[in-house]
C-alpha cells in the first residue's frame, strides 16, 4: 500500500484545547494538499471551517469529547448544531460509567439516537480502549452493531493510551458486516498505518503523517 493510499484513509486532526485558527487553517490546507480523508478538528470552529474548505474536504468534529460523560441531550443538541454549522463526519464519546455499570442496552440507544439525528452523514463511535476489559470492548463491538453506526473508534488520544494493533483486530473479529473500524492515537509512522489497515481500519485519526510528508519535502 503506498502512502497516497494511506493518506486517504486519514482523518487529518486537531483537537488541542489551545488550537487557534491559523492552526486550524493549516491543517485543512494540508488535508486538502494531501488528499486525506477528512479533517478533524473541534465543534467550535466547524462552521469556520466548512466556509473556509466548501466541498474541497470533508469537515469532521467531535461530540462529548473526550470525556463521553454528558448527557445524552447535550450530545443530541451537539451534534445537530455540528451538522447545522456544516459538519459531514461525527465522532461521539460513550458514557463509560454506563459501560462499566454493563448498562450496554443504555449506551446502545444512545448511539443509535445520535445516528438517527446523523441519517446520512457518518457517525463514529469512540470507546475508548485503554479504559476498557476485553469484555466491555466486545460488548461495545455488539452495541455499535446493533444501534447501526457507521464506525467504531478506538481512542480519542486523551486518555492513557491510544489504538492498538490487538484492539483493531478484536474490533474485525466483532463488530457487525456493515461496522467499520477507525484506529486513532498514537499513531506515527506509516509503518503502523499499515498495519492498522491490514488488520481491518478503515480510518485512521492522525496529525502525524501528513506532518512526516512535509518534512520530508521541506529537507
Amino acid at each position: 500500500m503506498n502512502r497516497e493510499d494511506i493518506l486517504k484513509r486519514v482523518d487529518h486532526t486537531l483537537l488541542s484545547q489551545t488550537a487557534t485558527w491559523e492552526e486550524i487553517q493549516t491543517i485543512c490546507d494540508d488535508a486538502i494538499c494531501y488528499g486525506t480523508a477528512s479533517v478533524c478538528i473541534p465543534p467550535s470552529y466547524v462552521k469556520r471551517v466548512k466556509e473556509y474548505v466548501g466541498d474541497r474536504m470533508a469537515v469532521c468534529t467531535v461530540i462529548g469529547f473526550p470525556n463521553g460523560y454528558n448527557t445524552t441531550a447535550v450530545k443530541a443538541f451537539e451534534t445537530r448544531e455540528a451538522l447545522k454549522e456544516g459538519a459531514d463526519e461525527i465522532d461521539m464519546v460513550v458514557n463509560l460509567g454506563d459501560v462499566r455499570e454493563g448498562n450496554f442496552e443504555k449506551v446502545t440507544e444512545e448511539i443509535r439516537t445520535l445516528k438517527e439525528i446523523c441519517g446520512d452523514k457518518i457517525l463514529k463511535v469512540i470507546i475508548e480502549t485503554c479504559l476498557l476489559t476485553e469484555e466491555e470492548k466486545v460488548a461495545l463491538c455488539k452495541a455499535v452493531t446493533d444501534a447501526k453506526a457507521d464506525y467504531i473508534k478506538t481512542s480519542t488520544g486523551f486518555s492513557k493510551a491510544g489504538a492498538t494493533f490487538a484492539d483493531v483486530e478484536l474490533f474485525a473479529a466483532h463488530v457487525g458486516p456493515d461496522v467499520k473500524i477507525k484506529a486513532a492515537g498514537g499513531i506515527s509512522s506509516f509503518d503502523d498505518a499499515e498495519k492498522f489497515v491490514s488488520l481491518g481500519a478503515d480510518r485512521l485519526g492522525t496529525s502525524r503523517l501528513v506532518k512526516i510528508i512535509k518534512a520530508e519535502k521541506q529537507a
